[in-house]
């Protein structure tokens, strides 16, 4: 799923102190990183697209395309939202977007696979390069420094080859490009983070800078599973081996049928309920009985987005089978996500945008094998769990809303089986079903050093010369919507900013 952010999550970067990374700065890169093909007539008819810029193409490697698969459940979920106030009027892909849509998706239309980073980009063009060498299967251990000047220098980092053996790697620029949760711990084990923790660890402290792996930020999401009507289609029909091995052979058969799209259909709200969506007047009343819950200075900045009319509080999904995140021990994903239930089922998700809560990743161990430990701390911020409870009183409005509820049975199955019609009710369906939606960034933020940054404006790491990190860590708060596009963003600005430095030090 490929979405984009809209103006004031941007904005809102710039705001923190980053010179050049506000919305108007960062649109080039929105369109660098992709090109979009011009949706089929099929899923015109069937999803609407008429907001849809097909001008908006852009010229990237990645490759975004709509499918063919989209059916009832999609065009009734515009249709509905339509009916509650929230139908889409502008391209979300330029900057303003609220209501129900249907988004791009990073696959391949004569491929039908997934179009991405590593396919697009390490072509056998890039793979001939005599100064380029993609070593698998290797463990990163540490960043190597020079101390024996002012300030420290990196020059190297020290890996484990996948024979075991312990290696320098050199170069005139160290990028750190792990993630939010893995390049802090490799920040941490190089000598870059809190003291007491590295000294606790007998890790020598290198740069003191207590701001590494704080400030976490992820996207929680609450699920909500109806039972559908007979008839209507859900991929819980999938549980019958007849039906998945013919749609395996369609994929298989030049990437046919419905397995090679993504038919998940999405929507932004802003600040809304049981009762529909907010007003101005509603919006400040409940931060005003929230105000000691956004003092801080990402707090007030979120609280002026949200108040606002064009910021969406929440991202829903429509999802076309049953989803079990109430497990408390899934082994896997597929625990979520298999049809165990007899049912047949759709399920809605509630995604909070823009969470107040903060997290953290540290290491607990000089140990490289060791993982870090990441808590997303969510709901520790009381604003967070009384937004995502009113958006699910909101999924409440929508099922009982025509062309919507005509898909589902009368007083069917429900996953979990609380209903969130009341408050406290909602928040129960929150506490039950609520998980993370595999967004973790911000542990690295850019921002001023003073106000817990980790990176300056051109991704420098504070106190250290020849480092950088280029992920979804730098990030100084968490946009609206699944980050992967702006993952893409931070990487095309990057290497903007390491050619200019590297020209003007030349």
């Amino acid at each position: 799923m490929l979405l984009y952010p809209p103006k004031g999550s941007l904005d809102a970067w710039g705001a923190l102190g980053n010179k050049g990374w506000d919305y108007d700065s960062l649109s080039p890169y929105l369109r660098k990183f992709a090109t979009f093909h011009v949706p089929p007539q099929s899923a015109k008819d069937v999803v609407g697209l008429k907001y849809h810029d097909d001008s908006v193409v852009g010229n990237g490697p990645v490759q975004v395309s709509y499918g063919e698969g989209f059916g009832k459940p999609n065009s009734v979920w515009m249709e509905t939202f339509a009916k509650l106030g929230l139908e889409m009027k502008t391209d979300p892909r330029t900057g303003k977007a609220l209501g129900a849509f249907q988004q791009g998706a990073n696959i391949d239309p004569t491929t039908h696979t997934r179009s991405y980073a590593a396919n697009a980009h390490y072509t056998p063009e890039i793979a001939s390069r005599l100064n380029l060498s993609v070593l698998t299967e290797t463990i990163v251990k540490k960043i190597i420094f020079d101390t024996s000047g002012a300030e420290p220098v990196a020059t190297g980092v020290l890996v484990r080859t996948k024979e075991g053996i312990d290696q320098i790697l050199s170069g005139d620029e160290i990028i750190l490009s792990a993630g939010a949760l893995m390049s802090p711990q490799i920040l941490e084990l190089s000598g870059v983070g809190d003291r007491s923790l590295l000294e606790r660890l007998s890790i020598p402290v290198i740069v003191e800078n207590p701001n590494v792996g704080e400030n976490l930020q992820d996207h929680p999401i609450s699920t909500q599973g109806f039972e559908v009507n007979p008839g209507t289609p859900s991929s819980d029909m999938l549980r019958d081996p007849n039906i998945l091995n013919a749609l395996i052979q369609l994929f298989q058969d030049g990437g046919k049928g419905p397995l090679g799209q993504s038919i998940i259909s999405v929507a932004y709200s802003s600040l809304a309920d049981g009762e529909g969506v907010y007003s101005e007047d509603a919006r400040k009343a409940l931060f005003a009985s929230h105000d000691q819950h956004a003092q801080t200075q990402d707090g007030k900045i979120l609280r002026e987005l949200l108040e606002g009319p064009n910021e969406p509080a929440v991202e829903y999904f429509l999802f076309p089978g049953q989803v079990h995140t109430v497990l408390d021990n899934p082994a896997s994903m597929a625990d979520y996500l298999l049809p165990t239930s007899p049912e047949n089922y759709l399920t809605v998700m509630t995604m909070l945008n823009h969470p107040f809560s903060r997290g953290s990743v540290h290491i607990t161990s000089a140990d490289v094998d060791k993982l870090p430990a990441w808590d997303p701390n969510f709901n520790s911020n009381p604003l967070d769990l009384e937004i995502s409870a009113r958006h699910i009183q909101f999924v409440e409005l929508l099922l009982r809303t025509s062309p919507f509820k005509d898909l589902f049975k009368p007083n069917g199955a429900r996953i979990p089986q609380v209903k969130g019609d009341t408050l406290e009710n909602a928040r129960e369906v929150v506490r039950q079903s609520q998980v993370s939606d595999f967004h973790p960034a911000c542990s690295l933020a850019m921002k001023p050093r003073s106000q817990g940054g980790v990176v300056d404006d051109r991704l420098r790491v504070y106190g250290t010369k020849g480092l950088r990190v280029v992920d979804a860590s730098v990030f100084p708060i968490q946009t609206a919507g699944n980050i992967q596009t702006m993952v893409y963003v931070v990487a095309e600005k990057a290497a903007d900013l390491i050619k200019e430095d590297r020209k003007s030090k030349a």
